[in-house]
């Protein structure tokens, strides 16, 4: 999948995470949720898979273009929760 990202959040997302924004574009999606909080764009969270490890991205649609805002691990137990 073609992702987008600013350069600030992926510099920022490496610190905290320790993963490029990059790599959401190897994410396998197995389910993805509307975020309900407060934002000024609608957000979703996506959990999937890169290899064998479980991943959550956060993205927003702009122009038609999945943009990047946050990757991680996924935990095990909310992976489940959501994916089965």
């Amino acid at each position: 999948m073609a992702v987008e990202f600013d350069r600030a959040k992926d510099a920022a997302n490496v610190e905290k995470h320790g993963l490029s924004l990059a790599l959401a574009a190897e994410l396998e999606i197995r389910a993805v949720l509307v975020d309900d909080r407060d934002y000024d764009e609608t957000r979703y969270r996506a959990f999937g898979t890169i290899g064998d490890a479980p991943y959550c991205l956060v993205f927003t649609w702009r122009s038609g273009v999945v943009r990047a805002i946050s990757l991680r691990r996924a935990h095990l137990k909310e992976y489940r929760r959501h994916v089965g």
